[in-house]
């Protein structure tokens, strides 16, 4: 093994991709971001006619896309079947059909043995809603991070305004209040912190001092497993 695994969980816009993504550039870890594995499973659907509600059609699409992350630079891309999608699963209805497709126990048993496959060898920082619970139980580290409901909703919808996407803050509210009912009530692998996760509120951290909180935990922990 190259490293150790590190779990990231924790609800939409509460920094989670942003902090395990500095993580894994740090230490020099493989970023595996499986919140876009489902957005892309979504948007490809959407482009094949397959529908959100169909568990095993969906299923049988996730087994054979094949996902791909790199750097580009300081950026994430994500390409399945070598196609760049990284700007398109990013929108926010394809965001709203990553939440409908993973409410499907079929569609998540065949990402997650996707998920498991990508972190064999160790050395990877995994971000999601379920990957200290079910993806990787046995995660040298286990993060859950979580921020206020309206601090998150103003983060998604600065990112939005970025990108030229006029919503309201109202609206971004209420659509992370859903996708947070959604998710922790979902029948099947829903959000939950593990019980040995480490919680960390990032509300009035910046993006610096949370990323810094989680290698110095990421350290330690190698530090551990490296000693005699």
């Amino acid at each position: 093994m190259s490293g150790i695994t590190i779990a990231v969980d924790g609800p939409g816009s509460a920094g989670k991709g942003t902090v395990a993504r500095g993580v894994a550039r740090a230490l020099g870890y493989q970023y595996i971001d499986t919140g876009s594995m489902y957005r892309a499973l979504a948007l490809f659907a959407l482009h094949k006619g397959v529908s959100w509600s169909d568990g095993p059609a969906l299923a049988a699409l996730a087994a054979a896309l094949r996902f791909h992350f790199r750097w580009d630079g300081d950026h994430l891309r994500v390409e399945v079947d070598e196609i760049d999608v990284t700007r398109e699963i990013r929108d926010d209805a394809i965001g709203r059909g990553a939440s409908d497709v993973s409410i499907h126990p079929e569609v998540r048993t065949t990402l997650v043995a996707l998920q498991r496959a990508l972190a064999r060898e160790g050395g990877v920082v995994m971000d999601g809603r379920d990957i200290g619970t079910v993806v990787l139980p046995d995660a040298a580290l286990k993060v859950f991070l979580d921020a206020g409901i309206d601090e998150r909703a103003q983060r998604r919808h600065e990112e939005l305004l970025r990108r030229g996407e006029q919503l309201s803050f109202a609206h971004v509210r209420a659509g992370l209040e859903a996708r947070d009912r959604q998710d922790t009530e979902r029948e099947h692998s829903p959000l939950v912190a593990a019980s040995d996760a480490i919680h960390l509120d990032t509300s009035d951290l910046t993006i610096r001092q949370a990323i810094d909180a989680v290698l110095a935990l990421a350290r330690e922990r190698e530090r551990t497993r490296s000693a005699p």
